[in-house]
């Protein structure tokens, strides 16, 4: 048997998982859930539900990856003879590719993005301006369709040289540089003259904010911000050392994921609060307010042009955790190499990211349950696929994987009464909160 490859370094490991969860979820969905819902209040509540909920499930992940070191699939076979629980790895399968496709092509905009940043956005700063020519662009066919078929180019390009090559070094490059253009650009927002306004919004939590909509917006964000429930974590850990760290791993993990979220918070309002613009302005804000706002700032060029690549490199970060899920799957179960692994994977999401890119222009009126395939794939993969996989897994560990391979798996060489108490706080968060906590959201986004 061919031996499976392995990430090298403890930095490897950390880069790897790090970026499987840094995304748009963090860079762009973040700061507008927070704007719409309070700031600090919102804030508040994301960070109890990333470790009381969001760190168990990364640590139910990593037991099934690392104790199986099989992908999604084949990991729950060697689990269980039960084949029903089989289910969640052709749904994690199902839902990667659904996601990878309407993905890249908000991936590709931040191409395009920087691309018109390089430019001055063609003179154009009134956020009027910026919305007829995001408007413009979204629905002129080719432009997208190019930028997503380049964008997952890339990812074969660095999915194609392997784990350690391909994936792992990319990762120890592009996450310390991401850090940096994050620290950067909060250098320059704490010294804009509605810096405090904007921090103290973020910063400091408004109770009176607070409401069951609030609480269920940050639960659902704390969720999808790490990337639960998918089989990223679960395919990344079979390429973990016996030696690594679980519980550390995870934690560590969810703490630089969460940074990432609260720097892009750091960036966005006091720019927000500086130049007169609405905190809660939803999805808009990246491709249209903040554009406008480089725009009135010393060196515009340069900060818009960081700023999507920023997001650029975010995506890729995701999107490559997302394409390894399938083609861990086809090199183990069907034998095939990982070139033609990959070539499969991104040649299926080129087409159904090209038919998603067109869904804004030219398929518009081409709708299934009165949605286009671009809000169709959001809708399943985010509402439904994501929940419910989050919620079998934290079950599966919580309730069904024998005990001793969970504490096993989690427990360190030299384990404390510290490491055993928070060992026996993951199993019961996976046995009695996540899965209701998961549930809600999974409520919660059906409405």
């Amino acid at each position: 048997m061919k031996k499976r490859a392995q990430f090298a370094t403890r930095l490897g490991v950390i880069a790897t998982t790090v970026g499987s969860a840094v995304g748009l979820g963090n860079i762009w969905r973040f700061p507008f859930e927070a704007g719409a819902h309070g700031g600090g209040a919102f804030l508040l509540i994301d960070l109890f539900f990333i470790f009381v909920v969001g760190v168990p499930v990364v640590c139910a992940e990593f037991i099934i990856g690392r104790h199986t070191g099989s992908n999604v699939r084949g990991a729950f076979r060697a689990l269980t003879p039960n084949k029903a629980w089989g289910a969640i790895g052709y749904l994690g399968l199902f839902a990667s590719v659904m996601i990878l496709s309407f993905y890249s092509v908000v991936a590709g905009w931040t191409m395009e993005y920087v691309y018109q940043s390089l430019s001055g956005f063609g003179g154009v700063s009134s956020v009027e301006g910026l919305h007829g020519r995001f408007d413009s662009f979204a629905t002129s066919d080719w432009r997208p369709l190019g930028w997503t078929i380049a964008f997952l180019f890339i990812n074969y390009v660095i999915l194609s040289r392997g784990v350690e090559k391909g994936i792992e070094k990319m990762s120890n490059v592009m996450m310390p540089l991401l850090f940096v253009i994050l620290i950067v650009f909060c250098v320059n927002s704490i010294t804009m003259p509605a810096a405090g306004k904007g921090l103290r919004f973020l910063f400091s939590p408004d109770f009176s904010e607070i409401s069951p909509k609030v609480v269920l917006s940050a639960m659902g964000q704390a969720f999808f911000s790490l990337s639960l429930g998918l089989g990223c974590l679960i395919t990344y850990s079979s390429y973990f050392k016996r030696d690594t760290p679980l519980l550390r791993t995870a934690g560590v993990m969810a703490s630089l994921d969460t940074l990432v979220a609260v720097l892009a918070g750091v960036i966005i309002f006091p720019a927000v609060f500086t130049f007169g613009m609405e905190p809660a302005a939803g999805p808009k804000l990246v491709f249209e307010i903040l554009p406008s706002i480089f725009s009135r700032m010393p060196l515009s060029m340069m900060w818009s042009t960081l700023f999507f690549l920023l997001l650029f490199l975010a995506s890729l970060s995701s999107t490559i955790s997302m394409s390894e899920i399938c083609i861990a799957y086809l090199t183990d179960e069907h034998g095939m190499s990982r070139r033609k692994a990959t070539i499969i994977n991104i040649a299926t999401a080129m087409i159904l990211g090209g038919l998603c890119a067109l869904s804004f222009g030219s398929l518009g009126d081409f709708t299934i349950c009165g949605m286009t395939l671009f809000n169709l794939f959001d809708y399943v993969s985010s509402n439904i696929l994501l929940p419910v996989g989050g919620m079998a897994i934290s079950i599966f560990v919580g309730w069904v994987l024998d005990k001793s391979i969970v504490r096993r798996e989690l427990t360190p060489t030299n384990c404390s009464a510290i490491s055993r108490l928070m060992v026996a706080s993951v199993i019961f968060c996976l046995r009695y909160v996540a899965p209701v906590c998961i549930a809600l959201v999974f409520i919660y986004g059906l409405l």
